[in-house]
């Protein structure tokens, strides 16, 4: 396993990790969540990464049980929630979502008390609050940092703009900025890491824990001849996903990709998150796998990675033809 500093903070994360968006709780019960959390540490992942709304809590307490259950040191392993869609659903009331004082203090007790823990190591802000003055969002990360309740702080799916206000407030009352941002980012989704970031990595500095590095599955080539069963882009809540992911396109790209992937002797999806950790502003990239047999293929993009010459990465560039400008 690579570790690699988030950012400009000391903390040391596996460069692959391991998420529960969308499979815990519903794709996956506690029996194989513990069996796949258990291959990922074994194989010397040391982030897992949650959040309040995935399962709407359930997601959390189900990784909860799991980590209660190991004998890990809880010094060898990092954890994460995120708040800000609130994790009641259509239940939420006024202050259950967002990020002002009140609900992120809230939000990170209640995330402690599903995963039964005295501490995240990482709090992410889950999306941008304009309606939030950025001061109150910077006090009360700082807050919680004091209080000995998080690690470190960050965004998610922030703009470059967002992200370099929080960190001048942060500077101008003294107080710690946001230490990382979790955007997507997949051989089709690159605009913020390789454009919108540039300067907010060379400037500042900023750890990356990147969702979606098979951009929902589309980089495994499962959706080429259809949706199938049981697959995320065919559950019940999840329309808007594959109406955003799925494209024609895309397909034929992916089917370029795989000609590649053969070349190198791997499959499509682990070529895709190899790709994606060769980028080295990315911190880390979280599997999503459902399968031990998953898990293990999209391990093995550390392997690939070596083989990513500049003449590969010029066949993908050619495949893909996305690659951001500048302006």
């Amino acid at each position: 396993m690579e570790y690699r500093k988030m950012g400009k903070t000391g903390l040391e994360l596996s460069v692959l990790s391991y998420g529960s968006w969308v499979t815990f709780a519903k794709q996956i019960e506690d029996k194989t969540a513990d069996r796949l959390m258990s291959l990922a540490y074994e194989n010397s992942i040391n982030f897992f990464d949650n959040a309040e709304v995935y399962s709407l809590g359930e997601s959390e307490k189900m990784m909860g049980r799991i980590l209660k259950q190991k004998n890990w040191e809880r010094s060898s392993y990092t954890v994460s929630s995120k708040a800000f869609f609130g994790s009641r659903g259509k239940e939420n009331k006024p202050n259950q979502t967002g990020l002002s004082r009140k609900h992120l203090i809230e939000a990170c007790n209640e995330a402690l008390v599903r995963l039964q823990m005295d501490y995240l190591d990482l709090f992410f802000c889950h999306r941008p609050d304009r309606t939030t003055p950025i001061e109150e969002v910077v006090w009360t990360m700082n807050h919680l940092i004091q209080q000995g309740k998080i690690l470190y702080w960050g965004t998610s799916e922030w703009t470059a703009a967002e992200i370099v206000e929080a960190h001048m407030v942060a500077k101008d009352l003294r107080l710690i900025g946001p230490a990382m941002e979790q955007p997507q980012y997949n051989l089709f989704e690159r605009d913020k890491m390789e454009r919108d970031y540039t300067t907010v990595f060379k400037n500042i500095g900023l750890g990356t824990t990147i969702w979606s590095p098979l951009c929902s599955g589309l980089l495994t080539g499962k959706y080429n001849e259809g949706i199938p069963q049981g697959s995320r882009l065919g559950m019940e809540g999840f329309e808007w996903l594959k109406d955003r992911t799925l494209a024609d396109d895309r397909f034929e790209k992916v089917k370029q990709l795989t000609l590649i992937a053969n070349e190198l002797g791997t499959t499509t999806a682990t070529l895709s998150i190899a790709w994606c950790i060769h980028n080295p502003n990315v911190t880390t990239a979280i599997l999503g796998a459902t399968k031990e047999a998953q898990l293990l293929e999209n391990l093995k993009a550390l392997e690939v990675l070596p083989l990513l010459t500049p003449e590969v990465i010029e066949k993908i560039e050619g495949v893909m033809n996305n690659k951001p400008l500048f302006v």
